[in-house]
Parts: structure tokens; C-alpha cells; sequence
């Protein structure tokens, strides 16, 4: 029986919880562009599965000749979403083993295992990166975090919201704020949905109100994800993350990034070499469908920014703590 692949539709959370059902890799790259599955680890993870829907439709199709009869549906997955390092990697990843595997037998038991093994790896090591990012909390405080690095951006447990999870397990935290990250609005729709279901306290914050909630108190930590951390540990998340480290840093906050080692790109000099996607004006020029701005005005609508290494204060992963990371600790980290 064929194994299919169901991805949780975040476009309609928190009102609705319906799966699309991917049958095949273009199915699964329309997935990843149109925002179905969104966040780094998890658009790794489905890129994995989506390779596995590429070797099962070119085995039918072509036999023998399924290597060669795969590859224009592994450029379309690698060309899904441009910044997301964990694509590309998750990818990279799948086509070694394929390489390996004969080509007059079905790839799809062997490939499967892999993908499998991908998803599992990223949940286990959200939890060990959860705990080591709870560790650099002291006392009882609340934090802020922005866009979503939770379950739904990851295989499972979260990035940012792995630490908090492990933080709010540990009895270190009072409360999470939350970004409402506009224009997708995955802090509104979906970290708060997440928190709600956890039974952790958050609260929403206007994108723009992020400085007056440091300015007046009781937040010590801004936890983020990422989405690639170049090699001198400059980091690309959601727009509106590096407005938020210079406001952390004016105030004396300390700035978290969560990401495993999928996502740090040592093939990447610095945030300068990050590919930044940039999408719609519409999606600033609307909201939910419904035009907000005055007709004719035109928009910028980049997805992600880069926060210069010198702005954060910790890079956490599955492998350890990186204090205040430069190219040198990264090398080593990752070495």
C-alpha cells in the first residue's frame, strides 16, 4: 500500500485543520510555495518526502531508467522556496543515498526509511536543542519571540518554541509574547494557536509594539528561529526579526537563535550571500482577501532579513551553545 503524504494546511489555522494530500513532487513543491508548510526544518522534512513521491512516480514510469526520469521533479523541490537552507540540504541528503541504490529495483522502500529518518532526527534533535536553549534562562521571566518556530515549523516539539516548551516544563517562565508577524501573520494564527494548546501563557503583540513591551520590562530573552545561519553566524529569519534584535540590544535583552545544524550554511560566507525571497505585494497590499491599502499604492514585500552575528547573543542547536557566534565558532561547532 502506498505510504501518502498529508501536510497540515497552516494557510486556514487556527478556524480549520484540514490536510492536502500530495501525490506527487509538484504537488509537494506547490505545497511548500503557497505556504501549506512553511519554517526551515519542516520544509526540509517535506522536501525529503516529496523525493520519495519523485522515485515512486519515475519507477512506474520509467523502470530502470528512474534516476534519470526523477530529475526534473527534484529541480522543481529545490526551487520551491530560495532561502530555507534545509530545502536544498534535505535534498542534497536523499540524493546521495539514491546514488547508491541500484536502478532495476523499486527506490521507494530504501527512500522512504531515509525521509523517514530525516523527520525523526529533526524532532529528536528539537528536543535536545529545547532543552540546552532552556538552560540559558535564569529564574522565572517571559520572553518574546517572533513568527513561528514551533511544531508546525519543524518535524515536531519547535526551534524557539522547543526552548520554550522545555523552559516552560522547567518552571522558568511567567509568559510568551508573541509577534503577530505580519503580512502572514504566523504569530497570530499559528504560535499562539500552539501555545493555547500547550497551556502556556502568550500574549499577542502588534509587530510595531515590540520595543514598548522590552522598554517596559520583565522580558530577559528574544527566542527566534532560523531559516539559514550563514558561516560567520549571520542569521536570515521572518522580516521584522533584525528590527527586533536592535531593540533587544537597546534594552539589554538577550537574543536566542534555535536552529539545528541543518540549517547553518558553512557554504555561505555571510547574511550578504543569503538569498532573500522576496513574494506578492499583495500579501501587504491585503488582508485575509480583503484590500488595505489605497488603490494603486505599491509594495516591498521581502520574506525574510538577516540579523548580523554580533546581535546574537546565543546560537543553539542539537550539538550545543554557541555564545556570541563568530566564523570561528562555527567553524568549530560544526567541524
Amino acid at each position: 500500500m502506498d505510504a501518502d503524504l498529508l501536510l497540515l494546511d497552516q494557510r486556514l489555522l487556527p478556524h480549520e485543520e484540514k490536510f492536502i494530500h500530495c501525490e506527487n513532487a509538484e504537488d509537494t513543491a506547490r505545497a511548500v510555495t503557497d505556504m501549506v508548510v512553511r519554517g526551515a526544518p519542516a520544509i526540509g522534512v517535506t522536501a525529503a518526502y516529496g523525493m520519495v513521491l519523485a522515485a515512486r512516480h519515475a519507477w512506474r514510469q520509467s523502470g530502470a531508467d528512474w534516476k534519470t526520469a526523477m530529475q526534473g521533479d527534484v529541480r522543481t523541490l529545490a526551487a520551491a522556496r530560495p532561502t530555507a537552507v534545509n530545502l536544498g540540504w534535505a535534498i542534497a541528503r536523499m540524493d546521495d543515498l539514491l546514488r547508491t541504490l541500484p536502478g532495476d529495483a523499486d527506490p521507494e522502500p530504501a527512500l522512504l526509511a531515509e525521509a523517514r529518518a530525516i523527520h525523526e532526527e529533526d524532532v529528536a534533535a528539537n528536543h535536545v536543542l529545547g532543552d540546552l536553549g532552556a538552560s540559558l534562562i535564569e529564574g522565572r521571566t517571559s520572553v518574546i519571540t517572533h513568527c513561528n518556530a514551533g511544531a508546525l515549523a519543524t518535524g515536531g516539539y519547535g526551534t524557539a518554541l522547543g526552548v520554550i516548551r522545555s523552559a516552560w516544563k522547567a518552571g522558568k517562565l511567567n509568559h510568551v509574547y508573541a509577534d503577530e508577524t505580519r503580512p502572514w501573520l504566523q504569530g497570530s494564527r499559528l504560535t499562539a494557536w500552539e501555545m493555547v494548546r500547550d497551556g502556556i501563557p502568550v500574549s499577542l503583540l502588534a509587530d510595531g509594539a515590540a520595543a514598548a513591551r522590552l522598554a517596559a520590562g520583565g522580558v530577559t530573552w528574544v527566542v527566534v528561529g532560523s531559516d539559514r545561519i550563514a558561516a560567520n553566524g549571520d542569521v536570515a529569519n521572518k522580516i521584522g526579526t533584525y528590527s527586533l534584535a536592535l531593540v533587544a540590544r537597546a534594552h539589554g535583552v538577550k537574543v536566542m537563535v534555535a536552529a539545528p545544524t541543518s540549517t547553518i550554511d558553512m557554504n555561505c560566507p555571510s547574511g550578504a550571500d543569503i538569498p532573500i525571497e522576496t513574494r506578492d505585494p499583495g500579501e501587504l497590499l491585503a488582508c485575509g482577501g480583503s484590500p488595505v491599502a489605497s488603490a494603486g499604492a505599491q509594495a516591498w514585500n521581502p520574506v525574510f532579513d538577516v540579523t548580523p552575528a554580533e546581535l546574537v547573543d546565543a546560537i543553539v542547536t542539537e550539538r550545543g551553545i554557541i555564545s556570541a557566534p563568530d566564523a570561528r565558532k562555527l567553524a568549530m561547532h560544526m567541524a
